[in-house]
């Protein structure tokens, strides 16, 4: 599998995600200054969706201060599903229920343990298959009308 990892700062936590994920064996593909180039939230929350979105990556995983910039970045690319996860549950949860395919994770409130723990409830969580019809709504390029009208 390979998952591209970005953010807009190299920090002690996101190396230790990059070697974490290398060491269980994961082909890791950097983005912004984690392979050396400066980029803002945005630009590298786009850049790994992109990545992900083309099937270049098959997952993703940003960090911004918050999480949030990163989420809502690559939530702009058409066929990327970030969520932002602060514990292991969430992740387990966005992968069975809405297959996100883009993890992301904040720098301000995550350490080093539990980003490890959360990559690796990402990791070994697949997508429920009874969720399929909901996942394929959200990717329409407008959300459908719930049944029976309202809006």
């Amino acid at each position: 599998m390979r998952i591209a990892v970005g953010s807009d700062e190299r920090t002690h936590v996101t190396d230790a995600v990059v070697d974490h994920l290398r060491g269980v064996g994961i082909d890791v593909e950097l983005h912004g200054p984690l392979d050396g180039r400066p980029l803002d939230w945005v630009d590298v929350g786009r850049e790994v969706g992109q990545r992900v979105a083309s099937g270049a990556c098959q997952q993703g995983v940003l960090f911004c201060w918050t999480g949030t910039g990163v989420s809502i970045a690559a939530n702009k690319v058409p066929g990327v599903r970030a969520a932002l996860c602060g514990d292991a549950e969430t992740a387990k949860g966005a992968r069975r229920w809405n297959d996100a395919n883009v993890l992301a994770l904040s720098l301000r409130s995550t350490p080093e343990a539990v980003a490890k723990e959360i990559v690796d409830a990402w990791l070994e969580t697949g997508p429920d298959e009874a969720e399929r019809g909901t996942i394929l709504k959200v990717e329409a390029p407008t959300l459908p009308s719930p049944a029976g009208g309202g809006g």
